[in-house]
Order: structure tokens, then sequence, then C-alpha cells
């Protein structure tokens, strides 16, 4: 179910929470005993001033953070944003595969295909932001993946034991 703040929506896949608008809320299914997800979102900034966001929370999680992925000479890099993402007025920020996303951790049950996944966004400003996140198949590379495409490639490069 998702819960909309202040206005309703253009489109049913949007959340209005102050200036900013969040829109393509997925994630992606976890195998069983997997500890760690991703969480993938567009967030526009239609304000004038700038907000951060700056981690999150979720029933299934032990904690939700805000983190970059970055390649350095070839080697991928993943950080914790420990000021939050800036989303700059005017401005669309986009968390996605292979760049800034969100970091459940400590998973306490696996995602499953087909479920929605609510979660709990915070904003400095905006403040807290009820959201749900479409759980999408494994391999998924957005949540608007078909079922055809047969995309198998899950964080390129990453090992599938990866620990953090």
């Amino acid at each position: 179910m998702l819960v909309y703040f202040l206005a309703a929506p253009a489109r049913a896949d949007e959340i209005k929470a102050g200036d900013l608008v969040i829109s393509q809320a997925w994630t992606r299914a976890t195998p069983k005993g997997a500890k760690i997800g991703g969480g993938y979102l567009t967030i526009e900034n239609k304000g004038t001033a700038p907000d951060t966001l700056i981690g999150g929370s979720a029933d299934v999680a032990g904690s939700v953070q805000v983190h970059e992925m970055s390649m350095d000479n070839g080697v991928m890099k993943m950080r914790p944003l420990e000021k939050g993402l800036a989303i700059e007025p005017g401005k669309t920020v986009k968390l996605a595969p292979g760049g800034y996303h969100l970091m459940m951790l400590d998973l306490k049950s696996p995602l499953k295909k087909g479920d929605k996944l609510p979660i709990t966004l915070e904003f400095e400003k905006a403040g807290k932001v009820q959201v749900s996140l479409d759980v999408e198949g494994v391999g998924a590379q957005g949540p608007t993946t078909s079922p055809s495409s047969g995309s198998k490639k899950d964080m390129k490069g990453m090992s599938p034991g990866m620990k953090m």
C-alpha cells in the first residue's frame, strides 16, 4: 500500500513529500539467507532549496543506509554517505544499480518477487516519507524489467557471497 503525503500525485507510482517527488521505487528479490539488499528510486526536487536523503528504516532490515558505488582504477568500491545524499533544487537524483542506492542491512527475511516492501525514507527537510518498493526479480536492472529479458546480472563485478 502506498502512502501519499500533502497532495495526490499525478501518477500512481509517485509520492510527493514537500517539494520532493519520489518515483520508480523498487528492489531486487534476494536469495534465502541473504543479509543485504539494495533499494532504488528517483527523487526530483521541484523546490528552491536543497534537501538531503539521510537514510531510512524498514521492518525487514536492521538498518537502511544511503550508499554510493563507484569504480576506482578498476576496483569497485561501495561506501555509506555519512552526510547523506543532497538533492539540489530543480535537479533529479536517480538511485540505481552501480551508483547511489539504499543499502538494507541485516535482512530478517528474503525479499520475494512480486511483493511490495514498505520502507521509510528520512530527509533533512521533508522528514520521514513512507514509500513502497516493488520487489523485482533477482537479476532485474530496473522497475520495468520484462520477464522475457532473461537478465541474470546481479551487481556487475560483485561476487555473490561478498560481505560488507
